[in-house]
């Protein structure tokens, strides 16, 4: 009787990581687009950061913070697949180191300055920027989210948004 109630609880954990892998899906994907700026490696990390939990889903103290137990796992697989970019002899081609293209709209040539820019931090600056203004998280939850303290938070934003500025300032 014991091993049938060990495969109902497995069933229902299960079904439970499946409710909530489809309901936090698109929204971990364009986070890790944001983050890595390639729609195949976000898929791949975003992947990588749902098989993660899986694997870790004992770890999770608490179940009303597992959108941001998830974030977590997904941030670290992302900054570790920006490393891993930046150690590679061979640069991917990304959209962003493009020369801009002439178009029409003011507005898209902004977004592709904007994503050169961004381009250029590190991988721990980058995800602070994009947490902080494309997720729209909280400098607090930042902290929480990446693991480090809230002072350095604001540290990385601080310096982030001044070779942001200087990057935009020298296209223009």
């Amino acid at each position: 009787m014991e091993p049938v109630e060990l495969v109902v609880a497995s069933d229902e954990a299960t079904e439970a990581f499946r409710l909530m892998t489809a309901r936090q899906l698109d929204k971990a994907y364009r986070l890790a687009w944001a983050i890595l700026g390639d729609a195949h490696e976000a898929e791949d990390a975003t992947q990588d950061a749902f098989m993660s939990a899986w694997r870790n889903r004992k770890t999770l103290r608490d179940v009303d913070k597992i959108e941001a137990w998830l974030g977590r796992i997904l941030v670290n697989t992302c900054r570790d697949r920006l490393r891993q970019r930046s150690r590679s002899r061979v640069q991917p081609l990304e959209i962003w180191s493009l020369p801009p293209v002439s178009d029409c709209s003011e507005v898209a040539s902004n977004r592709d300055e904007l994503g050169r820019a961004l381009a250029c931090l590190d991988p721990d600056h980058r995800i602070v920027v994009i947490l902080r203004f494309w997720a729209d998280l909280t400098v607090e939850d930042i902290a929480q989210r990446v693991g480090i303290a809230e002072g350095t938070v604001k540290s990385r934003l601080h310096h982030s948004m001044s070779v942001l500025r200087s990057s935009l300032e020298a296209v223009r």
